[in-house]
C-alpha cells in the first residue's frame, strides 16, 4: 500500500503512555496494556548485540545496521532527541505489535473519541492482543457504530520509554524505516495534547524533510515524486468521499434514506477511483484492495491527519533559514497557543491560495 499505509497503521503515537495513565478504561484493559508494554521492554536487545549474534539473519542485520545509521543521523543532523529510543530491537511473536479500534456513528464522519490525561483525545483505542481488539470491535458494532480494526506495525510512547525497533517494522522498505524513526522522534521533540492534526503534520514534515536530507547524505536522489503524487491523489479522493458523506448526513431524512445516500456515495467513490487510477496511474493497482474492501465511516478517519498542516510547517522551516533548533523552538511556541490561535497561525503560514486538507477527522480535542 506504500507510505500512506505506513502512516495510517502507525497512527498509535502515545498509545502505550496514554492507556497506562488514562482514566476511562477498565482495570482489565489497563492490566492488558501494562503487561503488553512491559513485555516489549523486557524483550529488548541492543542493536549492537543483535548484530554481533551469529544467529542473526544477514538481511535483518543489514536493516538494523541501516536503522542504526538513520538513528544517529536523526540526532546529529536533524537535532532530534539523542536518547535510547530505537537503539534496541524486539522480535515479536506476532505479525503486528498492536491493533487499533476506530469507531464512528453510523451517520457521522466524526470519531467516537478516546480521551487520556497525557496524550489528550484520539480517535482509537489500542490493544496489544488482536483477540481483545476484536472483542472491542464486536461490542461497538452491537451499539450500532461503524468500526474499523487496523493493525499497527509501530508506535511511540512519546519518550517516556526507550521504544525499540520492532520486527513488524522490517516489512517496510529502507525509506519507510528511516522515515518512521524521524517521525516518531519528532513526536518526542514536540507534542501538543489533544491536537492530532498539529502533531501528525509536524512529525510528517520532519519525516519528509529528514528523509530528503538523509537520502542526500547517502548520495541518493530525492524520494520518488510519482509515488507521493499517487498517495496524495488517493487521499484527496477519500477526503472527497468523507466530505460528501458529511453533507449527506446533514440532509433531512430517515435512517433508510441516509443509508441509501451513504451507499451511493461509496459506490461513486469506487467509480471515481477507477477512473482516476486508469487515467493518471495506469497499471498501478496498489489501492485496489483497499477500495474493494467494505468501506464505512470509521475506515475513513485517519485520512488527512498526517498532512493537513505540512505546508505551514514547510513555510515555517524556510522562515527560520532551515535551521532545526530554531524550527523546533518556533513549533513549540505555537503549540503553547490556545487552539484557535494556533490554527490561525498555521493558516497564516500556508502559501497564498493554499488551504489545509479538507475534511480533517480529528480536530483539537476531537471536539468538532
Amino acid at each position: 500500500m506504500g507510505r500512506w499505509w505506513t502512516a495510517a497503521c502507525r497512527y498509535l503515537a502515545g498509545m502505550g503512555l496514554a492507556v497506562l495513565l488514562g482514566g476511562c478504561a477498565t482495570v482489565r484493559y489497563y492490566g492488558h496494556v501494562a503487561h503488553g508494554e512491559a513485555a516489549l521492554l523486557l524483550a529488548r536487545r541492543s542493536i549492537p548485540e543483535v548484530l554481533e549474534d551469529p544467529r542473526t539473519p544477514p538481511a535483518l542485520a543489514r536493516r538494523l545496521d541501516l536503522a542504526g545509521q538513520a538513528r544517529r543521523f536523526a540526532s546529529e543532523h536533524l537535532d532530534l532527541p539523542d536518547n535510547r529510543s530505537y537503539t534496541s530491537y524486539v522480535a515479536l511473536d506476532r505479525p503486528y505489535v498492536a491493533w487499533n479500534v476506530f469507531a464512528a456513528p453510523r451517520f457521522s464522519v466524526e470519531a467516537v473519541p478516546q480521551c487520556f490525561p497525557i496524550a489528550g483525545c484520539v480517535a482509537y483505542r489500542g490493544y496489544f492482543r488482536e483477540a481483545l481488539a476484536q472483542q472491542r470491535a464486536a461490542m461497538l458494532r452491537k451499539q450500532g457504530l461503524d468500526v474499523w480494526l487496523s493493525p499497527v506495525p509501530a508506535y511511540s510512547t512519546l519518550g517516556w520509554f526507550a521504544d525499540p525497533i520492532l520486527s513488524s517494522m522490517m516489512r517496510w522498505d529502507d525509506d519507510e524505516l528511516a522515515g518512521t524513526l524521524f517521525h516518531e522522534l519528532a513526536h518526542q521533540q514536540v507534542y501538543v495534547k489533544g491536537d492530532t492534526a498539529f502533531n501528525e503534520s509536524f512529525a510528517t514534515f520532519v519525516e519528509h524533510e529528514g528523509l530528503r536530507q538523509w537520502r542526500a547524505s547517502r548520495g541518493l536522489p530525492p524520494p520518488d515524486g510519482r509515488e507521493q503524487a499517487m498517495e496524495h491523489g488517493f487521499t484527496a479522493l477519500v477526503l472527497g468521499l468523507r466530505e460528501r458523506l458529511r453533507q449527506d448526513y446533514a440532509r433531512p431524512g430517515d435512517a433508510e434514506a441516509m443509508e441509501r445516500r451513504k451507499q451511493a456515495d461509496i459506490a461513486a467513490f469506487r467509480r471515481d477511483y477507477a477512473a482516476w487510477r486508469d487515467r493518471d496511474f495506469p497499471g498501478d493497482h496498489r489501492y485496489d484492495a483497499w477500495v474493494a474492501a467494505p468501506i464505512n465511516n470509521a475506515r475513513l478517519l485517519p485520512f488527512g491527519l498526517y498532512d493537513r498542516w505540512t505546508g505551514a510547517f514547510a513555510a515555517l522551516f524556510s522562515q527560520v533559514d532551515r535551521q532545526w533548533p530554531a524550527f523546533y523552538q518556533a513549533v513549540a511556541a505555537m503549540g503553547r497557543l490556545a487552539p484557535a490561535q494556533r490554527q490561525a497561525r498555521l493558516e497564516a503560514l500556508l502559501p497564498k491560495g493554499a488551504a489545509p486538507e479538507a475534511g480533517e477527522a480529528v480536530s483539537p480535542g476531537l471536539s468538532r
